[in-house]
């Protein structure tokens, strides 16, 4: 592929939601385009963008997919973008480094929540986005009702720019109301056509909420529709330039990705109105020291690229994708990383199309590429000039919300465990692990149950062969009363015996302040040298627990009597009775068992707010109160065990059909239900004796 200006590069992401067909559009621009041979089929595992061996098999897209495209003197960098919810951080990742949106949607129903995601995270950005109502050949499709929901979600910066001549199985093409001309048949042998005579009223009435729209995209041409009610031919096309660059409109087309209809139409929308990276201002960035620095898109500047995306192989090594923003990055060179301040050896560039690498010199400004074996550098990273170093703006990537517990399923898989942890938590930011204290266990956190699993995929890929375990929460056991008691070690083996005696209190010490080990001891009754064994004793016995298995806490501890043998008594022996006493008198002082609880922050639509509130008092939780933030949109704030919110990502998507999100703070402990409490020392029972 030759090099391309920046004036002549279009940087878009394809998004939506789930199964809208962004994949199937993909390959249809590339095959418009004359970028490959043949469409491929996502349900085959032959397009071009899902080559990754779990996007083959599950038939989704996992990982955001690169394939430029060449097209009427334009290079159009196309990123096919995951709508899948579990994969939401490759959608953030991408939309970072794009300068225009397609959002798809089906022509058979009302906007998904996918489709919702991607325009309100392109809406954060101020990213020009064009819709694209897809499946138009299909049974049930219905343009015009999909543009009537935009509208009525959006208002009057929804423009369509066409309309269908026929739908479902009459289907045969559109017509570009903007130019006024009608275009039938099938990829690049689209051809002109005249505007069907039954259409003319619908034209007609279109091109009105186009102008309309137009206005909308630029002050002076507002002004002078709500003089005058219309504007010039120039006059609209002026103005949908405007509101696209700044997204204020979003122009509305049609098509069927898998029979390759309107793909022609949707190639010359973006190379004739979609902003190129120049036009698109200056990229922000901090020097070192946290000044503000500002690079114009040109290759004359120093140099600076956004990663956004990292993919590690077993067999290639990382794999890393970049956004050029100012200057040229050359192969064979060294830049600096601005994040973490060292500096990498670039090797080979890379144009990537799919899974396909082609070598070039370089990558300039507004252009994206990609280079391997890269040591140091991750996802959010900035790539700069070392004598000018520039950090750009990094990626908000979604915290994980979902959690499992794996474990290693031979000693040698131990070892490897780690990592393969440490190289897929350097890909994918929105994964981390970590070694729960309470527990003992290997925790592992993503967005979802899907995006987990493919994550324990990619471990065994990289030889760590690990098995998903049940999850344990960390009950914490503490006692209500006072009680004190005896503990006694005596035995005798036929030489040298053993002699420890101790006589210990038990008392609740408040909520969090941990334990207290209280020497009482006078007159000699336990040697000095023999106390510190005691509460080594008693802290043992605290750590296996009373109940059910859990360390004992908030407890205070009193030893005030005993005694010893001259011959016999040692530190084990003293130790082995500060074990039998704690056990001996904590089963004596209403022993209970506690559970962390914690602070949910629940943001939902304000129509689904009863359910989630429902929701999570069925699942012993307290609502501490609700707030409008605004967009229709409700904050409602619970304490909630945390044994009950295990699988609350997937409960919650399941309430608000994906439309919900959550925060979860860790509070405190609490005392767990008398009826709670008996599951707990029964499913410890069970697994002891199965033990």
């Amino acid at each position: 592929m030759k090099k391309y200006g920046i004036d002549a590069i279009r940087n878009i992401g394809l998004f939506g939601h789930q199964g809208s067909g962004k994949t199937s559009l993909a390959e249809a621009m590339l095959f418009t385009s004359g970028g490959i041979d043949r469409m491929g089929r996502p349900d085959d595992g032959t397009s071009t963008s899902d080559f990754d061996a779990e996007e083959i098999k599950r038939h989704i897209s996992i990982n955001v997919g690169l394939a430029p495209c060449e097209w009427q003197g334009r290079k159009i960098n196309i990123l096919d973008v995951p709508g899948y919810l579990d994969f939401q951080g490759e959608m953030r990742g991408a939309l970072r480094v794009v300068d225009a949106a397609v959002i798809i949607t089906p022509a058979q129903s009302a906007m998904e929540v996918g489709f919702d995601i991607a325009w309100e995270l392109a809406e954060e950005r101020n990213c020009p986005r064009v819709i694209f109502i897809n499946k138009m050949d299909r049974e049930n499709a219905d343009f015009f009702n999909v543009v009537e929901l935009l509208r009525s979600q959006y208002g009057t910066m929804i423009a369509p720019v066409q309309i269908p001549i026929g739908q479902a199985d009459k289907f045969i093409g559109m017509v570009d109301i903007l130019h006024l001309k009608a275009y039938v048949g099938v990829g690049k042998d689209t051809a002109e056509t005249k505007i069907p005579d039954d259409l003319s009223d619908t034209v007609a009435e279109y091109r009105e909420k186009l102008i309309e729209s137009a206005a909308e995209g630029d002050d002076e041409l507002l002004e002078k529709y709500l003089e005058t009610g219309t504007l010039s031919d120039e006059e609209v096309i002026k103005g949908l330039h405007a509101g696209i660059d700044t997204g204020k409109v979003a122009p509305v087309i049609c098509g069927s990705s898998a029979k390759n209809q309107g793909v022609y139409n949707l190639l010359s929308l973006i190379t004739e109105a979609f902003p190129n990276p120049a036009e698109m201002g200056d990229s922000i960035g901090t020097s070192p020291d946290g000044k503000e620095i500002s690079r114009k898109p040109s290759e004359n500047e120093p140099f600076s690229a956004l990663v956004f995306k990292t993919l590690a192989d077993p067999f290639v090594g990382q794999l890393t994708y970049f956004r050029v923003f100012s200057g040229t990055l050359h192969s064979d060179s060294h830049v600096l990383n601005g994040n973490t301040g060292k500096e990498e050896r670039i090797g080979q560039i890379y144009v990537i199309k799919g899974k396909s690498q082609e070598a070039v010199p370089e990558i300039s400004a507004g252009d994206i590429g990609a280079v391997a074996k890269l040591s140091n550098t991750h996802t959010g990273d900035t790539l700069c000039d070392s004598t000018k170093p520039s950090i750009l703006k990094s990626i908000d990537f979604p915290k994980p919300i979902y959690e499992i517990a794996i474990k290693a399923k031979t000693k040698v898989d131990e070892d490897k465990m780690g990592p393969a942890l440490q190289r897929v938590a350097a890909e994918d930011p929105t994964f981390a692990y970590r070694r729960d204290p309470g527990t003992g266990q290997t925790v592992i956190s993503g967005m979802g149950e899907t995006h987990l699993n493919i994550v324990v995929e990619k471990l065994r890929k990289f030889g760590a062969n690990v098995d998903v375990v049940q999850l344990k929460v960390p009950y914490r056991e503490t006692v209500l009363t006072t009680a004190q008691g005896q503990g006694k070690h005596k035995k005798q083996t036929g030489g040298r015996g053993q002699y420890g005696d101790c006589w210990l209190k038990l008392e609740p010490n408040p909520r969090g302040a941990g334990f207290e080990f209280v020497d009482a001891i006078v007159g000699g009754a336990i040697p000095r040298q023999y106390i510190p064994a005691v509460e080594k004793g008693v802290q043992d016995a605290m750590s296996s627990g009373i109940l059910s298995g859990n360390p004992v806490v908030d407890v205070k501890c009193t030893c005030y009597d005993g005694s010893f043998h001259e011959v016999d008594s040692s530190e084990a022996a003293f130790k082995m009775a500060g074990i039998l006493g704690f056990n001996s008198v904590a089963a004596k002082a209403n022993p209970v068992i506690l559970e962390p609880m914690c602070v949910v922050s629940v943001v939902v639509p304000e129509d689904m707010m009863g359910d989630v509130m429902s929701d999570l008092s069925g699942k012993r939780g307290r609502i501490i109160g609700t707030e409008s933030i605004g967009r229709k949109r409700t904050c409602v704030k619970a304490l909630v065990p945390q044994s009950e919110m295990l699988r609350y990502a997937i409960d919650l998507r399941s309430i608000t059909r994906g439309r919900g999100s959550f925060e979860i703070t860790p509070s405190h402990y609490e005392e767990v239900p008398a009826h709670i409490a008996q599951q707990i020392i029964a499913e410890y029972q069970k697994s002891r004796e199965q033990s």
